[in-house]
């Protein structure tokens, strides 16, 4: 029975390293898989995905404007594909996270998305909160924060190192951008950069 699947973890988890090595486990029983990024990240190229430990594969890239459910019918079309893996899920739009659950349930094709769940901010991305509502299993990928606690939240630093406290949600960047951290670090971090206190009132420093 195939699924939607949603593997979501913070920043530098491995989610890239943990998608190619399932592609790899399919391609290794002669099953057909079908890669797929947002095209906005080309900080390795256009249509690649990276991994932090230098594993890179070519992908078809998609837009918020790309109808997935058809691009992957017209691939079914011509050729076998065992399962669709997507890269960097928080990008999609909560209208094509429900086109892939259309693939899943009428081409009985499994998708497998992986991504991060907030930005910078604390806010939910549309498709990654779309995915945590909708996907028939979830996982998630545990990485740490300086302090040894989980790291669930990233926030998104400057050239003095501060957090920065505003701008645009998607800004693509990997760790000379980026920091991964546990709740109580996040809240730290912008509370330097000097968010007023009282956003987070329950949460003591």
């Amino acid at each position: 029975m195939a699924s939607l699947y949603f593997t979501y973890s913070a920043m530098n988890a491995g989610k890239s390293t943990s998608l190619l090595q399932v592609a790899y486990n399919y391609e290794e029983r002669d099953q057909q898989v079908l890669l797929l990024t947002p095209a906005l990240d080309t900080r390795m190229g256009e249509g690649k995905i990276h991994s932090r430990l230098g594993l890179t594969r070519s992908a078809e890239t998609f837009t918020e404007k790309t109808d997935l459910y058809r691009l992957i019918a017209d691939k079914l079309a011509h050729q076998v594909v065992d399962c669709v893996l997507l890269d960097e899920a928080q990008f999609l739009t909560p209208e094509q996270v429900w086109q892939l659950a259309q693939a899943v349930d009428s081409l009985h094709t499994p998708v497998m998305c992986y991504g991060i769940r907030t930005d910078a901010f604390g806010n939910a991305f549309p498709g990654s909160a779309t995915l945590l509502a909708i996907a028939d299993k979830l996982n998630e990928i545990k990485t740490i924060c300086f302090c040894g606690r989980k790291a669930t939240m990233v926030y998104r630093s400057g050239p003095d190192g501060k957090a920065i406290t505003g701008g645009e949600q998607i800004s693509i960047g990997g760790n000379d951008r980026y920091v991964s951290c546990c709740r109580k670090h996040w809240v730290e971090a912008l509370k330097q950069a000097g968010v007023d206190q009282q956003t987070f009132p329950l949460i003591e420093s």
